[in-house]
Protein backbone atom coordinates (compact mmCIF):
# COMPACT_ATOMS: atom_id res chain seq x y z
CA UNK A 1 0.00 0.00 0.00
CA UNK A 2 0.91 3.37 -0.85
CA UNK A 3 2.48 5.56 1.84
CA UNK A 4 -0.03 8.56 2.88
CA UNK A 5 0.91 11.77 1.58
CA UNK A 6 1.23 14.04 5.29
CA UNK A 7 2.51 17.46 4.08
CA UNK A 8 3.01 18.75 0.66
CA UNK A 9 4.54 21.87 -0.25
CA UNK A 10 3.46 22.94 -3.55
CA UNK A 11 5.35 26.13 -6.08
CA UNK A 12 6.79 28.07 -2.61
CA UNK A 13 7.96 31.37 -3.12
CA UNK A 14 9.48 34.32 -1.02
CA UNK A 15 11.07 37.25 -0.79
CA UNK A 16 12.18 39.13 1.82
CA UNK A 17 12.57 43.20 1.87
CA UNK A 18 15.85 44.57 3.03
CA UNK A 19 17.51 47.86 2.83
CA UNK A 20 19.35 46.86 -0.10
CA UNK A 21 16.31 45.81 -2.03
CA UNK A 22 14.50 42.34 -2.45
CA UNK A 23 15.83 39.06 -2.02
CA UNK A 24 14.27 36.12 -3.83
CA UNK A 25 15.51 33.23 -1.42
CA UNK A 26 12.94 30.73 -2.40
CA UNK A 27 12.45 30.14 -6.14
CA UNK A 28 9.07 27.82 -6.52
CA UNK A 29 9.92 24.69 -4.53
CA UNK A 30 8.02 21.37 -4.06
CA UNK A 31 8.37 18.56 -1.10
CA UNK A 32 6.62 15.85 -0.39
CA UNK A 33 6.06 13.99 3.03
CA UNK A 34 4.84 10.53 3.68
CA UNK A 35 3.51 9.76 6.79
CA UNK A 36 6.53 7.98 8.96
CA UNK A 37 9.29 8.92 6.44
CA UNK A 38 12.38 11.00 7.55
CA UNK A 39 13.20 13.44 4.49
CA UNK A 40 16.22 15.51 4.68
CA UNK A 41 16.65 18.98 2.92
CA UNK A 42 20.59 19.72 2.65
CA UNK A 43 22.53 22.19 1.33
CA UNK A 44 24.70 25.23 1.56
CA UNK A 45 24.10 27.95 4.06
CA UNK A 46 21.61 30.49 2.67
CA UNK A 47 20.31 27.86 0.20
CA UNK A 48 16.68 28.13 1.38
CA UNK A 49 16.32 25.45 3.70
CA UNK A 50 15.46 26.59 7.23
CA UNK A 51 13.18 29.41 5.34
CA UNK A 52 11.35 26.81 3.57
CA UNK A 53 9.94 24.85 6.71
CA UNK A 54 9.57 28.23 8.74
CA UNK A 55 6.96 29.32 6.69
CA UNK A 56 5.42 26.09 6.48
CA UNK A 57 5.28 26.58 10.60
CA UNK A 58 4.46 30.76 9.95
CA UNK A 59 8.11 31.40 11.74
CA UNK A 60 9.12 33.69 8.94
CA UNK A 61 10.68 37.02 9.94
CA UNK A 62 7.49 40.41 9.63
CA UNK A 63 10.01 41.43 6.21
CA UNK A 64 9.27 37.99 4.65
CA UNK A 65 6.36 37.77 1.68
CA UNK A 66 4.84 35.01 -0.01
CA UNK A 67 4.57 35.64 -3.38
CA UNK A 68 3.34 32.19 -4.48
CA UNK A 69 2.78 28.55 -3.01
CA UNK A 70 0.44 26.55 -0.69
CA UNK A 71 1.87 24.08 2.41
CA UNK A 72 -1.20 21.29 2.64
CA UNK A 73 -1.28 19.26 5.76
CA UNK A 74 -3.60 16.12 5.99
CA UNK A 75 -4.32 15.36 9.38
CA UNK A 76 -7.73 13.81 11.64
CA UNK A 77 -9.28 14.74 14.49
CA UNK A 78 -8.95 11.81 17.00
CA UNK A 79 -11.36 9.16 15.09
CA UNK A 80 -12.86 12.01 12.25
CA UNK A 81 -12.35 12.11 9.37
CA UNK A 82 -9.08 13.35 7.33
CA UNK A 83 -8.79 17.24 6.47
CA UNK A 84 -6.03 19.02 4.72
CA UNK A 85 -5.49 22.14 5.14
CA UNK A 86 -2.78 25.27 3.16
CA UNK A 87 -1.12 26.31 6.81
CA UNK A 88 -0.16 29.30 4.46
CA UNK A 89 -4.04 30.47 4.37
CA UNK A 90 -4.04 30.15 8.42
CA UNK A 91 -4.14 32.76 10.62
CA UNK A 92 -1.21 33.29 12.32
CA UNK A 93 -3.06 32.92 15.91
CA UNK A 94 -4.78 30.07 15.10
CA UNK A 95 -1.33 28.18 13.37
CA UNK A 96 0.25 28.35 16.48
CA UNK A 97 -2.59 27.34 18.76
CA UNK A 98 -3.53 24.32 16.58
CA UNK A 99 -0.51 23.44 14.92
CA UNK A 100 2.65 24.59 16.20
CA UNK A 101 4.06 22.82 19.01
CA UNK A 102 1.09 20.56 18.95
CA UNK A 103 0.91 18.79 15.50
CA UNK A 104 4.10 20.19 14.00
CA UNK A 105 7.31 20.43 16.13
CA UNK A 106 10.46 21.86 15.72
CA UNK A 107 13.88 21.25 17.17
CA UNK A 108 16.41 24.07 16.24
CA UNK A 109 20.30 23.77 16.49
CA UNK A 110 21.16 25.47 19.66
CA UNK A 111 18.99 24.12 22.73
CA UNK A 112 20.38 27.25 24.81
CA UNK A 113 18.49 29.70 22.26
CA UNK A 114 15.44 27.58 22.93
CA UNK A 115 15.51 27.10 26.43
CA UNK A 116 14.58 29.90 28.82
CA UNK A 117 17.09 30.17 31.51
CA UNK A 118 15.65 31.64 34.30
CA UNK A 119 12.71 28.85 34.41
CA UNK A 120 13.17 25.48 35.52
CA UNK A 121 13.06 22.33 32.91
CA UNK A 122 9.90 20.57 33.72
CA UNK A 123 8.14 24.40 33.74
CA UNK A 124 9.10 24.33 30.74
CA UNK A 125 8.50 20.71 29.61
CA UNK A 126 4.85 21.30 30.89
CA UNK A 127 4.03 24.89 29.04
CA UNK A 128 3.16 23.15 25.88
CA UNK A 129 1.18 20.13 27.52
CA UNK A 130 -1.41 22.97 29.42
CA UNK A 131 -2.02 25.44 26.90
CA UNK A 132 -2.44 22.44 24.13
CA UNK A 133 -4.20 19.96 25.66
CA UNK A 134 -5.85 21.24 28.69
CA UNK A 135 -4.73 18.36 31.65
CA UNK A 136 -4.10 19.35 34.94
CA UNK A 137 -0.56 20.24 36.52
CA UNK A 138 -0.36 16.67 38.26
CA UNK A 139 -1.09 14.73 34.86
CA UNK A 140 1.64 17.46 32.63
CA UNK A 141 4.05 17.17 35.35
CA UNK A 142 3.39 13.29 35.31
CA UNK A 143 3.65 13.23 31.65
CA UNK A 144 7.02 15.49 31.28
CA UNK A 145 9.07 13.28 33.95
CA UNK A 146 7.90 10.20 31.34
CA UNK A 147 9.02 12.55 28.39
CA UNK A 148 12.25 13.20 29.64
CA UNK A 149 12.77 9.38 30.69
CA UNK A 150 11.66 8.38 27.27
CA UNK A 151 14.62 10.85 25.99
CA UNK A 152 17.00 8.90 27.47
CA UNK A 153 17.56 11.35 30.86
CA UNK A 154 18.11 9.55 33.78
CA UNK A 155 16.94 11.09 37.38
CA UNK A 156 14.21 12.67 35.43
CA UNK A 157 12.41 13.84 38.98
CA UNK A 158 15.36 15.67 39.70
CA UNK A 159 16.03 17.18 36.50
CA UNK A 160 12.73 18.72 36.35
CA UNK A 161 13.45 21.18 38.99
CA UNK A 162 17.05 22.03 37.59
CA UNK A 163 17.27 24.72 34.74
CA UNK A 164 19.13 25.10 31.70
CA UNK A 165 22.90 26.01 33.01
CA UNK A 166 22.79 22.97 35.13
CA UNK A 167 22.56 20.33 32.35
CA UNK A 168 25.35 19.98 29.59
CA UNK A 169 24.79 20.24 26.16
CA UNK A 170 23.85 16.72 25.32
CA UNK A 171 21.36 16.71 28.15
CA UNK A 172 19.50 20.37 26.95
CA UNK A 173 18.96 18.65 23.63
CA UNK A 174 17.24 16.08 24.90
CA UNK A 175 15.34 18.49 26.85
CA UNK A 176 14.46 20.12 23.58
CA UNK A 177 12.95 17.23 22.27
CA UNK A 178 10.75 16.52 24.98
CA UNK A 179 9.66 19.95 24.62
CA UNK A 180 9.02 19.10 20.55
CA UNK A 181 7.17 16.10 21.76
CA UNK A 182 5.17 17.24 24.76
CA UNK A 183 2.30 17.86 22.32
CA UNK A 184 2.37 14.69 20.36
CA UNK A 185 3.36 16.16 17.35
CA UNK A 186 3.01 14.06 13.58
CA UNK A 187 5.98 15.60 12.22
CA UNK A 188 8.82 16.47 13.90
CA UNK A 189 11.23 19.64 12.21
CA UNK A 190 14.97 19.11 12.99
CA UNK A 191 16.63 22.17 12.33
CA UNK A 192 20.44 21.41 12.53
CA UNK A 193 20.08 19.65 15.78
CA UNK A 194 23.30 17.98 16.48
CA UNK A 195 25.62 21.42 14.97
CA UNK A 196 26.41 22.53 18.34
CA UNK A 197 26.95 19.15 19.75
CA UNK A 198 30.48 17.02 20.03
CA UNK A 199 30.85 14.30 17.30
CA UNK A 200 29.84 11.26 20.25
CA UNK A 201 26.63 13.51 21.52
CA UNK A 202 25.52 14.07 17.76
CA UNK A 203 25.42 10.34 17.53
CA UNK A 204 23.41 9.89 20.35
CA UNK A 205 20.65 12.55 19.26
CA UNK A 206 20.57 11.19 15.72
CA UNK A 207 19.89 7.30 17.26
CA UNK A 208 17.77 8.83 19.89
CA UNK A 209 15.36 10.74 17.21
CA UNK A 210 15.16 7.45 15.26
CA UNK A 211 14.21 5.59 18.61
CA UNK A 212 11.76 8.57 19.15
CA UNK A 213 10.28 8.15 15.36
CA UNK A 214 10.43 4.61 15.33
CA UNK A 215 8.22 4.23 18.59
CA UNK A 216 5.99 7.39 18.07
CA UNK A 217 5.42 7.28 14.06
CA UNK A 218 6.42 10.24 13.76
CA UNK A 219 7.00 11.90 9.87
CA UNK A 220 10.74 13.52 10.36
CA UNK A 221 11.80 16.77 8.29
CA UNK A 222 15.92 16.99 8.73
CA UNK A 223 17.30 20.73 7.63
CA UNK A 224 20.80 20.62 7.99
CA UNK A 225 24.46 21.07 5.58
CA UNK A 226 26.10 17.66 6.44
CA UNK A 227 25.72 14.48 4.44
CA UNK A 228 27.43 12.86 7.08
CA UNK A 229 23.92 13.04 9.14
CA UNK A 230 21.52 12.17 6.02
CA UNK A 231 23.02 9.09 5.27
CA UNK A 232 22.47 8.03 8.77
CA UNK A 233 18.84 8.99 8.98
CA UNK A 234 16.88 9.50 5.78
CA UNK A 235 14.86 8.03 3.25
CA UNK A 236 14.62 10.66 0.76
CA UNK A 237 16.82 13.54 0.27
CA UNK A 238 16.53 17.39 -1.09
CA UNK A 239 19.22 19.03 -2.31
CA UNK A 240 18.62 22.79 -2.13
CA UNK A 241 21.06 25.89 -3.75
CA UNK A 242 19.90 28.97 -4.26
CA UNK A 243 16.59 29.00 -3.24
CA UNK A 244 15.60 26.20 -5.49
CA UNK A 245 15.75 21.98 -5.11
CA UNK A 246 18.24 20.80 -7.94
CA UNK A 247 18.18 17.23 -7.08
CA UNK A 248 15.73 14.86 -4.94
CA UNK A 249 15.52 11.32 -4.34
CA UNK A 250 15.75 8.18 -2.03
CA UNK A 251 19.12 8.16 0.04
CA UNK A 252 20.59 5.71 -2.25
CA UNK A 253 19.79 7.40 -5.42
CA UNK A 254 21.51 10.56 -4.21
CA UNK A 255 24.68 8.43 -2.83
CA UNK A 256 25.25 6.39 -5.01
CA UNK A 257 24.15 7.49 -7.98
CA UNK A 258 24.09 11.72 -8.08
CA UNK A 259 23.26 13.58 -11.46
CA UNK A 260 23.95 17.13 -10.11
CA UNK A 261 27.24 18.89 -10.09
CA UNK A 262 26.37 20.52 -7.23
CA UNK A 263 25.49 17.37 -5.49
CA UNK A 264 28.81 16.03 -7.00
CA UNK A 265 30.41 18.87 -5.51
CA UNK A 266 28.96 18.10 -1.96
CA UNK A 267 29.81 14.70 -1.83
CA UNK A 268 33.25 15.22 -2.84
CA UNK A 269 33.46 17.73 0.40
CA UNK A 270 32.54 14.53 2.53
CA UNK A 271 36.02 14.04 4.58
CA UNK A 272 37.28 10.74 3.86
CA UNK A 273 39.77 8.90 5.65
CA UNK A 274 40.88 6.51 2.68
CA UNK A 275 41.64 8.91 0.49
CA UNK A 276 45.17 9.32 -0.46
CA UNK A 277 44.22 13.04 -1.26
CA UNK A 278 45.68 15.02 1.77
CA UNK A 279 43.48 18.34 0.77
CA UNK A 280 39.77 18.59 1.34
CA UNK A 281 37.67 19.77 -1.85
CA UNK A 282 35.81 21.97 -1.73
CA UNK A 283 33.51 23.88 -4.29
CA UNK A 284 35.08 26.69 -5.95
CA UNK A 285 33.16 30.08 -5.97
CA UNK A 286 30.55 31.11 -3.45
CA UNK A 287 26.57 30.82 -3.95
CA UNK A 288 25.35 33.67 -5.79
CA UNK A 289 23.43 36.75 -4.05
CA UNK A 290 19.59 37.05 -4.99
CA UNK A 291 19.64 40.35 -4.57
CA UNK A 292 20.28 39.98 -8.46
CA UNK A 293 18.79 36.77 -9.13
CA UNK A 294 20.43 34.51 -12.23
CA UNK A 295 18.64 34.43 -15.66
CA UNK A 296 20.02 31.00 -15.75
CA UNK A 297 21.07 28.06 -14.02
CA UNK A 298 22.27 29.82 -10.50
CA UNK A 299 25.52 27.00 -10.03
CA UNK A 300 26.59 28.02 -13.87
CA UNK A 301 29.84 30.33 -12.66
CA UNK A 302 30.84 27.45 -10.35
CA UNK A 303 30.22 24.51 -12.26
CA UNK A 304 32.64 22.99 -14.25
CA UNK A 305 30.10 21.20 -16.79
CA UNK A 306 28.00 24.10 -17.59
CA UNK A 307 27.26 24.77 -21.22
CA UNK A 308 26.07 27.89 -23.11
CA UNK A 309 22.48 27.54 -21.98
CA UNK A 310 23.01 27.13 -18.41
CA UNK A 311 23.87 31.00 -18.78
CA UNK A 312 19.99 31.61 -20.95
CA UNK A 313 17.70 29.42 -18.94
CA UNK A 314 17.12 27.42 -15.50
CA UNK A 315 17.14 23.72 -16.40
CA UNK A 316 13.67 21.96 -15.06
CA UNK A 317 13.58 19.01 -12.87
CA UNK A 318 14.41 16.38 -15.43
CA UNK A 319 13.27 12.44 -14.66
CA UNK A 320 15.41 10.19 -13.69
CA UNK A 321 13.48 6.92 -12.09
CA UNK A 322 9.91 7.53 -10.44
CA UNK A 323 11.98 8.76 -7.05
CA UNK A 324 14.84 10.64 -8.73
CA UNK A 325 14.93 14.04 -10.14
CA UNK A 326 17.56 16.48 -11.61
CA UNK A 327 17.64 19.91 -12.50
CA UNK A 328 20.83 20.13 -14.93
CA UNK A 329 21.18 20.89 -18.62
CA UNK A 330 23.18 17.72 -18.37
CA UNK A 331 20.21 15.45 -18.32
CA UNK A 332 18.66 16.75 -21.28
CA UNK A 333 19.13 14.54 -24.53
CA UNK A 334 21.16 16.54 -26.75
CA UNK A 335 23.71 17.48 -23.69
CA UNK A 336 27.49 16.09 -24.74
CA UNK A 337 27.83 13.07 -21.90
CA UNK A 338 28.87 14.36 -18.64
CA UNK A 339 31.01 11.15 -16.48
CA UNK A 340 30.86 11.88 -12.85
CA UNK A 341 34.33 12.67 -11.26
CA UNK A 342 37.10 9.62 -11.24
CA UNK A 343 37.95 10.66 -7.78
CA UNK A 344 33.99 10.89 -6.58
CA UNK A 345 33.32 7.63 -8.41
CA UNK A 346 36.12 5.67 -6.54
CA UNK A 347 34.91 7.35 -3.34
CA UNK A 348 31.03 6.29 -3.93
CA UNK A 349 31.88 2.56 -4.87
CA UNK A 350 34.29 2.40 -1.87
CA UNK A 351 31.59 3.61 0.43
CA UNK A 352 28.72 1.33 -1.43
CA UNK A 353 30.96 -1.71 -0.45
CA UNK A 354 31.41 -0.73 2.91
CA UNK A 355 27.54 -0.21 3.44
CA UNK A 356 27.04 -3.68 2.23
CA UNK A 357 28.88 -5.47 4.90
CA UNK A 358 26.96 -3.81 7.72
CA UNK A 359 23.37 -4.76 5.61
Amino acid sequence: MANKTILEIKDLDISFRTNAGSIHAIRGVDLDLQKGETVAIVGESGSGKSVTMKAAVGLLDANATVNSGRVLYTYSQGDGPEQTVDLLQMPKKQLRKSINGNRIAMVFQDPMTSLDPTMQIGRQIMEGMLLHRGISTQEAWKRSVELLELVGITDAEKRMKQYPHQLSGGMRQRVVIAIALSGGPDILICDEPTTALDVTIQAKILELIKEVQDRMGLSVIYITHDLGVVAKVADYVNVMYAGKIVEVGNVNEIFYQPAHPYTWGLLSAMPDLDTDDHRLYSIPGSPPSLLHEPAGDAFTPRNAFAMAIDEKAAPPLFKISDTHYAATWLLHPDAPQAELPEGLRVRLERARKEAEKYL
